[in-house]
């Protein structure tokens, strides 16, 4: 006897912004379900990479003299902490030289 298969109910989504239409929200909701693993992973490095993007605009604006080197350097001191920025800082001297 085949062992029973676990069937999950889906629960409805809360409208995840109060300026977004609830029926628009439920169309962008079902096209995410209905999309393909690789449509889903492209989506979500599209966001990372707008996301990175806009971070390092700020960073650049609050020093507008820093090279793209030092917003770098500073977005990961932000990101992963100062201990891996300041190997990246000395990884980056040491090529130029």
């Amino acid at each position: 006897m085949p062992k029973a298969v676990r069937q999950f109910a889906v629960r409805p989504i809360p409208t995840r912004s109060p300026d977004t239409d609830p029926e628009a929200d439920k169309v962008q909701i079902e096209l995410l379900r209905s999309a393909t693993p690789a449509r889903r992973a492209a989506l979500a490095l599209s966001l990372t990479a707008t996301v990175v993007g806009l971070a390092r605009l700020a960073l650049a604006r609050q020093d507008p003299g820093a090279s793209d080197e030092e917003i770098g350097v500073r977005f990961v001191e932000l990101n992963y902490g100062r201990e891996i920025a300041t190997g990246l800082a000395a990884f980056l001297r040491a090529r130029r030289s």
